[in-house]
């Protein structure tokens, strides 16, 4: 059945097909420069000119000439100038090689070509093309320059908007740490925190995660077709192969990867994906959380700072879009990066072709989580704390206070007070499937024949007032989220 005239595919410029690079583009349009086809090409292109200069700047081939500094910033110019010229010639070529690879080296070699116009006749790129690509398969290349870009997608664009998120929830619960709340565990009524406290919980455990990938490795390898330097070593056997690939790698940025068959393994990869979606998890869980305080009215939606019209037909309504679209998003990127993670780490003996599929799919997994990620920041953003139907529940739920009062009994017939005995049995009676005034528990804990201290204490206690060491706890956050350098400085 045929819905419409047009053929939607066929239209100039073209439509985007998913949400990422349509509706949502300028949120994730950051990780275009990291993870997106033509960052991954100037990435290989990056790798190839880094391999050249390092064999040649260590004299690792007998014969070959040493490059001028003027040589060695033309080549490294060819990465800086990468643009839509650049990118269009590769994919004239690679439409030729049919292998993407082989482009780029193909692509380089013209450029050598190229360098007398710049550099005059006397350069001896030209003369160099042999030396590109050399004891390289592809794995090689493309295994050092996907590390290159998830690590500069992670350090350069979802680390920062984590962190941001993560300091805009301290924040609030710094603002919020005297604000007194009643629980639920379980859903019911449960001993008084404050929400300040509540908030510093999630902040705390999506610190932890920042910290696990911050110091995430970035594994690579350029050892050969199987791992061995079977080629190097058989055509310059007097180089000590394994130390000048090492070497190489860690020029990189990278940690080096000793032992491989023809693919480096990927399993930092699966590593620091499962770190991403349990991050992922936890701000899903915080999203869930704020969405169920705005319906309790514990937070006010402030519809400017929201950017939302609301419901299109309840006009008293505001959505809290934000959180729910979070939610989805996170999701979809738990997704990906589970499978991502799953399938990375096995190939069939030395190699197949699985993860080249899979590693394309890398972009969408961070773009969800950082479209997630933007849209609780901003959901954040437009919340007014309301304290007063926070403290409306606390004033109905004065049963809460059984606990206290029951504790209280136990630690005064330790002391050595008489008449304290069973308490949760009678704190049950008082309570349990029932809703207790403060008229009705004060009652109580002044026929209990306390001790005049503790009974006082007791008596002049609220449901507002039963929150413990929930602010100063607040306080802890203020040594355990670090600043953004010290995030990003792990990476380097």
């Amino acid at each position: 059945m045929v819905l419409m005239a047009h053929d939607l595919s066929s239209l100039s410029p073209a439509i985007a097909l998913t949400p990422l690079d349509g509706r949502y583009r300028s949120v994730v349009a950051p990780l275009v420069d990291s993870l997106s086809e033509a960052a991954l090409n100037r990435a290989r292109i990056h790798v190839e000119v880094e391999w050249l200069i390092h064999l040649t700047t260590h004299e690792v081939l007998p014969g070959a000439p040493t490059f001028s500094d003027a040589e060695i910033a033309y080549l490294r110019q060819i990465i800086e100038d990468f643009g839509a010229e650049e990118i269009a010639d590769l994919a004239e070529i690679e439409a030729e090689t049919r292998h993407d690879v082989k482009a780029v080296e193909y692509f380089l070699k013209r450029r050598l070509a190229a360098a007398p116009d710049a550099l005059g006749e006397d350069t001896v790129l030209p003369r160099v093309g042999e030396i590109v690509h050399i004891f390289c398969t592809s794995e090689d290349i493309n295994n050092l320059a996907y590390a290159l870009i998830i690590k500069d997608a992670v350090t350069c664009t979802w680390l920062p908007a984590a962190h941001r998120l993560v300091t805009d929830i301290a924040d609030l619960a710094h603002e919020a740490r005297s604000v007194p709340m009643l629980a639920r565990t379980h859903g019911q009524p449960a001993t008084p925190v404050t929400l300040g406290k509540e908030l510093a919980v999630t902040a705390y455990r999506l610190t932890r995660q920042l910290r696990r990938i911050a110091s995430a490795e970035y594994l690579g390898k350029i050892n050969g077709a199987t791992g061995t330097y079977g080629a190097h070593a058989i055509s310059v056997p007097e180089a000590d192969w394994p130390t000048i690939a090492r070497a190489f790698v860690e020029h990189l940025g990278l940690t080096f990867t000793p032992l491989t068959t023809q693919i480096e393994a990927h399993d930092w990869q699966a590593e620091l994906y499962a770190d991403i979606a349990r991050f992922n998890r936890i701000a899903h869980n915080f999203a869930t959380d704020v969405w169920t305080y705005i319906s309790l009215g514990y937070f006010r939606q402030n519809l400017a700072a929201q950017g939302s019209t609301g419901s299109s037909t309840m006009p008293h309504k505001v959505n809290p879009i934000r959180f729910e679209n979070a939610e989805a998003n996170m999701e979809i990127s738990c997704a990906l990066l589970d499978a991502l993670a799953a399938t990375l780490v096995t190939s069939r003996l030395q190699r197949d072709l699985t993860d080249s599929t899979t590693q394309r799919n890398v972009a969408p997994a961070f773009g969800h989580s950082l479209l997630a990620i933007d849209n609780m920041t901003r959901g954040l953003a437009g919340l007014d704390v309301d304290p007063e139907p926070m403290a409306a529940d606390l004033d109905g739920a004065w049963e809460v206070l059984g606990e206290a009062v029951q504790q209280a009994m136990r630690a005064a017939a330790i002391a050595g007070a008489t008449g304290m005995e069973d308490p949760y049995e009678r704190l049950k009676e008082l309570t349990r499937g029932r809703r207790v005034d403060a008229q009705a528990m004060r009652e109580f804990i002044s026929s209990l024949g306390m001790p005049a201290d503790v009974e006082a204490r007791l008596a002049a206690l609220t449901p507002a007032t039963y929150t413990g060491y929930a602010d100063r706890l607040v306080g802890e956050l203020d040594s355990l989220v670090p600043p953004l350098a010290e995030l990003t400085a792990r990476t380097e």
